[in-house]
């Protein structure tokens, strides 16, 4: 199965900036721990939420998506931001990457909500990895199981929340649109299986997708600070456990 283009909001954005900002900090602190004028692949990326950003501090970002239009909305993005010449979209999926980019050609490597579409996740990922050059980093961002069975409970489907929490994929019924989840450990044991060291593992919107927007927006500076509680549990494992996403930093050593 190909993944999904993956369209939205950009960081820069309010409402994106605080389901993403833990991992575009994160992103950024990477990449610039590995110079100026890196070349960025972004597996997925769709319409450039990351790449275009990425591409803002100075650095060559080629999106591989399977959807013509995502790639459509990426030049178009990519031109309004002015880093259209440093911006490169072209159409294909993971398990064919190598037909359309080299191996060994990256110092990052972006796969962000992908994974969890992926028939073969492991395969996937190994090839994510080979796009790698030695010491480069791999962004890895995919759905977290714990996050979901937590929804599905709150909203009071117990079914649905024990189905997930039990089931081999993390998937709580027929009406899921996210094929499987992944727990911390698995995303580390496939991250890897790949050949990558894990560097960092960060919980994503672990309180932004169950505080009612009404109190966010109606209450002064209360966006600022539940970007900063984001923040400050993103690396405390115990909160790995319930988060809606799970981010990833690799290298490959």
């Amino acid at each position: 199965m190909s993944e999904p283009s993956l369209g939205g909001e950009t960081p820069s954005r309010p409402r994106a900036s605080l389901r993403t900002a833990v991992v575009w900090e994160a992103l950024r602190d990477a990449l610039d721990r590995r110079g100026t004028e890196l070349e960025v692949l972004d597996a997925g990326g769709g319409s450039g939420k990351f790449a275009v950003e990425a591409a803002r501090l100075g650095h060559r970002v080629t999106v591989v998506d399977p959807s013509p239009n995502a790639l459509f909305a990426l030049e178009r993005r990519a031109a309004e931001a002015g880093v259209a010449d440093r911006v490169r979209g072209v159409q294909g999926d993971t398990q064919d990457l190598f037909e359309v980019v080299g191996r060994e050609e990256y110092d990052a490597v972006l796969c962000h909500g992908v994974l969890e579409y992926l028939e073969d996740p492991a395969g996937g990922l190994r090839n994510i990895a080979a796009a790698l050059r030695p010491s480069g980093v791999l962004s890895l961002l995919a759905a977290g199981l714990g996050g979901a069975v937590l929804a599905r409970a709150l909203a009071g489907h117990f079914a649905e929340a024990r189905q997930a929490l039990t089931g081999p994929d993390g998937h709580w019924g027929a009406g899921d649109p996210v094929p499987r989840r992944f727990t911390a450990e698995q995303l580390s044991e496939l991250v890897g299986a790949a050949g990558l060291d894990v560097k960092a593992v960060h919980g994503v919107r672990v309180f932004a997708d169950l505080v009612p927007g009404v109190l966010v927006d109606a209450q002064p500076g209360a966006r600022d600070a539940l970007v900063e509680l984001e923040a400050a549990a993103a690396a405390l494992p115990a909160f790995h456990a319930v988060a809606t996403q799970l981010h990833v930093l690799a290298a490959r050593d």
